[in-house]
């Protein structure tokens, strides 16, 4: 009995060898997936493993007088003698990991052969390894979560096969007491050697699904490469010009046969192969690429008819949906020489790049929405502030008809120089410092004209920071809030200072008046919301922190405080980068 465990042993080393070349073959892998097996791949699964058990019979020792031979090559056995075999293994196998239909095809395979070497257990063979097969491929289900069985769980359905098959022996056996005799010799040698390799084999399944997995972790991480390095062309929007670029790099860095990119009517872009056979603009005939579109489901195609363009070349294909927001705007298509080299690692890279590149699309619609909003919503603000100072200064105007015409004459030409700059300034969403000051001071000559002896103007700012971007009219309006609130009650004797100086990174715009401050219960929501009073609207220092923060962020915020000498203080803090300043410009 020692002898022969060892002999099936060393034969079954040799076998297990084979089984690690097979485990780098794809098409073996791809029966790791799990997936839906058309009858012709089954068919194959069922050849494959069959062929396997045939090789464990072959890798068996013959049995013979209570004996076992040492000979490697089998022949047609004599009634007289009986194999030890591994055949189970590869059936077993092919049961657990393909089901039950691949179970018993490849244990009807293993067993007609078994039956064509006779031998005293050459009938019992040809009946154990089908049945083993299909139990196997009935446990399977039980394990169905997992894509390969543990090599416990397999250790022990490797101990019950050879002992069904044993049992089939009894069963058969026309002498039961040879029968006894021979089930004493071989069945704890191929309890053992069977229930080992099995274990073993389904090892070498799990380190082949390691590599897999990992594999499909680079392919993760490349995916990601290849959405950042496309992200440039998508922010551009889905154009012929952008799509075939996009086709290039996927080709390239994916290696596939070759890409198409369409949109939801026509081919935008192709790359690789066929490239010559289709056109940008074509329609799109494809009843499944169609089918994509309209479901938004990823589909396989594994039949070259069905493929648009018809090459040679192109035998499968992956299709992906492209989805901006909710709505499908394309579909990118993956070709493949052939169904085989479609692997899981193929199916999951092409899905996980469909959903990066249909978020990235989702991202820049969202950001140009919110750039179109935020445009909007400054125009608006915008339109605000112009009225609320026109509507200040017809006032002015108005009162000086009655007391002084020719000064109103003045005043209305100063009101249309002040427009003409005014319509310049406005027209962008930003202006420089040096600009806002010539529009202040215009507005200055305006106001001044009535209010010469109420108040004083004094401004101290660094011609340096001259070209900075502040929204149009801030300077302006917070100097008519101070001139209209902070000053209403002071006859004369009023003061405002601005200034502007350099503290570190920020440029520091300060307004300063010694009017009468601001109430307490104000004070706190003061440019957070619009106040709504007899004074006015209270819109312009709301409007004004609301474009400094839609232009710089919640930092430039204005700060607003009473000043313990009496008045009020006014303060907001932008980066003083010139460049950046620049850049504002040229954007504009």
């Amino acid at each position: 009995m020692q002898e022969l465990t060892l002999h099936l042993f060393e034969r079954m080393g040799m076998l297990l060898i084979l089984t690690f070349i097979l485990t780098r073959i794809p098409l073996f892998r791809q029966l790791l997936d799990r997936k839906e097996m058309s009858g012709t791949r089954m068919f194959i699964y069922s050849c494959l493993f069959g062929l396997f058990g045939i090789l464990g019979a072959y890798a068996g020792v013959v049995v013979e007088n209570g004996e076992s031979s040492s000979s490697f090559w089998l022949v047609r056995l004599t009634e007289e003698q009986a194999l030890a075999h591994s055949a189970l293994v590869g059936v077993v196998i092919g049961g657990l990991i393909g089901g039950p239909r691949v179970g018993i095809g490849g244990g009807l395979l293993a067993g007609a052969h078994l039956l064509y070497i006779g031998g005293y257990t050459g009938l019992a063979g040809a009946i154990a390894v089908p049945l083993t097969g299909a139990l196997a491929g009935g446990v399977a289900r039980f394990f169905s979560q997992e894509r390969v069985i543990s090599p416990a769980k397999a250790l022990f359905v490797g101990m019950f096969a050879p002992i069904l098959h044993m049992g089939v022996i009894l069963i058969c056996a026309d002498e039961p007491d040879r029968a006894v005799e021979l089930v004493n010799l071989i069945g704890l040698p191929m309890v053992l050697t069977n229930s080992i390799s099995i274990a073993i084999f389904t090892t070498m399944l799990r380190v082949a699904l390691t590599e897999e997995e990992r594999a499909a972790a680079y392919e993760t991480e490349k995916a990601f490469h290849i959405a950042e390095a496309a992200l440039p062309h998508l922010k551009q929007g889905l154009t012929y010009r952008t799509a075939q670029a996009v086709a290039t790099l996927l080709l390239r860095e994916l290696k596939t046969t070759a890409v198409a990119i369409t949109d939801t009517e026509r081919f935008l872009a192709h790359a690789g192969a066929a490239s010559r056979t289709i056109d940008p603009g074509e329609e799109i005939r494809s009843d499944l690429t169609k089918n994509v579109i309209a479901t938004g489901e990823l589909r396989i195609i594994e039949n070259a008819e069905d493929i648009q363009p018809r090459h040679p070349a192109l035998g499968a294909a992956i299709l992906v949906p492209m989805i901006e927001g909710s709505q499908i705007v394309g579909v990118i298509q993956f070709y493949f020489k052939r169904p085989q080299d479609i692997r899981r690692v193929e199916l999951v890279m092409a899905q996980g790049l469909g959903q990066l590149i249909s978020y990235q699309l989702g991202a820049t619609a969202h950001e140009k929405m919110s750039h179109l909003m935020k445009e909007a919503e400054l125009k608006l603000l915008q339109a605000q502030i112009n009225p609320h100072f026109l509507f200040n200064t017809l006032n002015a105007i108005h009162s000086l008809i009655r007391s002084d015409p020719l000064l109103a004459r003045h005043a209305t030409m100063q009101l249309g120089a002040f427009m003409r700059l005014n319509v310049k300034v406005m027209a962008s969403r930003r202006t420089t410092i040096r600009e806002e000051m010539e529009l202040l001071n215009a507005y200055l000559d305006i106001i001044q004209i009535r209010f010469e002896d109420q108040f004083t103007f004094e401004c101290q700012l660094d011609p340096v920071l001259g070209e900075l971007m502040i929204p149009p009219a801030t300077l302006q309006m917070l100097v008519e809030n101070s001139i209209k609130h902070g000053l209403r009650n002071k006859a004369s004797g009023g003061l405002i200072q601005l200034t502007l100086k350099r503290a570190g990174d920020m440029a520091v715009v300060q307004l300063r008046d010694n009017g009468a401050g601001i109430s307490p219960e104000v004070l706190d929501s003061l440019g957070e919301q619009p106040i709504i009073g007899s004074e006015g609207t209270g819109n312009g220092i709301y409007n004004i922190n609301q474009r400094l923060i839609s232009m710089f962020g919640k930092e430039a915020r204005l700060i607003v405080e009473n000043l313990a000498e009496g008045g009020c203080s006014i303060s907001f803090s932008i980066p003083c980068s010139l460049s950046e300043g620049s850049r504002y410009r040229e954007a504009n």
